[in-house]
């Protein structure tokens, strides 16, 4: 049966209309990097016609099988992944992905069940496939071995491997594998949203007009580097200052620490000489997008990342970021002709036993053995002091950061553009199978 097409008033040309399947382990209203990335991709591409399923976790605010923007979203009641075992309806999911009929089936993000369901099956599922394995987290963890020696030929399976950055990890481990059928797709940030009218953020959160407001944006999973965005701060020798973080509080995280630290930090004699205090807060996806343009300076310590989609939006809204050497984050400086600088970091180790963080792993798949160590990415206080410090008087760097970086991101990494080279790749395999 030939495909469906739909008529396209922009080109007079008839386009073919794909049926695409995007999985992943979590969907908006969860938030998160991965669940942003398939939102925007699956509803772009369904307001260009396709018909786009996304099949994630379920969530307590979201029915089972509904609609959400012209995407049918279809939610399994699963956990876990190969490593540490799996838990509930996999066997249902499995049924889905066998009796289902897609043009394109897309899965997103390694070692969570939604894509390790997927690879053992993948000779038996029916239309061309992707892998976006956004990052191997656990690539150096004792309990992912078997995980990694069997990927290589499950990759091989895929008619492509798409990757965020041309050096990274994930990338890297390809090559390695000998591994050819890959392909570079950035992430971005909304050109509908960032260029949006947006609030008086200050007025809401009353933050005075003339001060120097630095932001973080990250859930506190203990792994955004809340507390180094703190300390830094507070011992930098800067004045009429607001250090807010936005973030929300996932089970086990670090935010009732983060207030702690924060009440503690805003008490000090000196923070209140210097008219400086520190915000810990959560808000709209609207307000952090305001929060953004209110900002002067983003200040990002995170431990761990792949493509961290928090630089493309400070792009988006000429804001000048300071970034710990996590992921690509070097790499996204360089694609934006510098409107970013690196935080002095090196590498570290975090026990998985450790209070709260044992739980924020088993939830990113890191590891299974409560007594192993993984690395991460720490920022040296001191040396980012000096380095915030000297962005604070230098108002014409800012500047030049501010605008290298927006044009950037217009020019090459607005999701509008990343979903058409999406579209142009999930095309190129559908129209070339006869």
């Amino acid at each position: 049966m030939p495909l469906p097409v739909r008529h396209s008033l922009e080109t007079d040309k008839l386009i073919l209309r794909m049926n695409i399947l995007h999985t992943v382990q979590t969907y908006p209203p969860s938030e998160g990097g991965m669940a942003e990335v398939v939102k925007q991709l699956s509803e772009r591409l369904a307001a260009k016609g396709h018909a786009v399923t996304v099949v994630a976790g379920c969530h307590p605010e979201r029915a089972d099988d509904c609609v959400i923007n012209g995407v049918h979203v279809k939610s399994f009641a699963v956990n876990g992944n190969q490593a540490n075992g799996l838990e509930g309806d996999y066997a249902g999911y499995e049924h889905f992905l066998l009796e289902s009929r897609f043009d394109v089936v897309v899965n997103f993000a390694a070692q969570q069940w939604a894509t390790d369901i997927a690879l053992p099956l993948l000779p038996r599922i029916r239309g061309r496939k992707v892998f976006v394995p956004t990052g191997f987290s656990g690539l150096y963890s004792g309990c992912y071995q078997d995980y990694f020696r069997q990927l290589p030929e499950f990759m091989r399976q895929y008619d492509m491997n798409v990757f965020h950055s041309d050096c990274y990890r994930d990338i890297d481990f390809a090559r390695s594998q000998g591994i050819s059928k890959t392909v570079l797709i950035p992430n971005g940030a909304a050109a509908d949203e960032f260029k949006a009218p947006f609030a008086d953020i200050r007025s809401h959160l009353d933050i005075p007009d003339h001060h120097f407001l630095i932001l973080h944006v990250g859930s506190h999973t203990g792994l955004k580097g809340h507390k180094e965005a703190m300390e830094i701060f507070s011992h930098a020798d800067i004045r009429e200052a607001t250090l807010l973080l936005v973030g929300n509080e996932p089970p086990g995280g670090c935010a009732s620490h983060c207030l702690e630290l924060s009440k503690q930090i805003n008490s000090s004699s000196r923070i209140k000489a210097d008219g400086r205090r520190v915000i810990v807060t959560s808000l709209s996806r609207s307000d952090t997008v305001s929060a953004y343009h209110a900002a002067d300076l983003f200040l990002f310590p995170s431990k761990i990342e792949c493509s961290p989609i928090v630089l493309f939006e400070c792009m988006a809204s000429r804001t000048p970021f300071l970034v710990t050497n996590v992921g690509n984050s070097a790499e996204i400086i360089g694609w934006s002709g510098g409107a970013g600088a690196l935080l002095p970091s090196g590498p570290t180790f975090l026990r998985r036993c450790a209070g709260s963080l044992l739980h924020i792993a088993e939830k990113m798949g890191i590891t299974a053995d409560r007594t192993e160590v993984f690395p991460v990415t720490h920022a040296n206080i001191k040396a980012s002091v000096a380095l915030l410090e000297a962005l604070y008087i230098d108002t014409a760097r800012r500047e030049k950061m501010a605008e290298s970086g927006f044009q950037a991101w217009q020019g090459r990494f607005t999701w509008e553009r990343i979903a058409g080279e999406y579209e142009a790749l999930y095309r190129s395999f559908v129209e070339g199978s006869g």
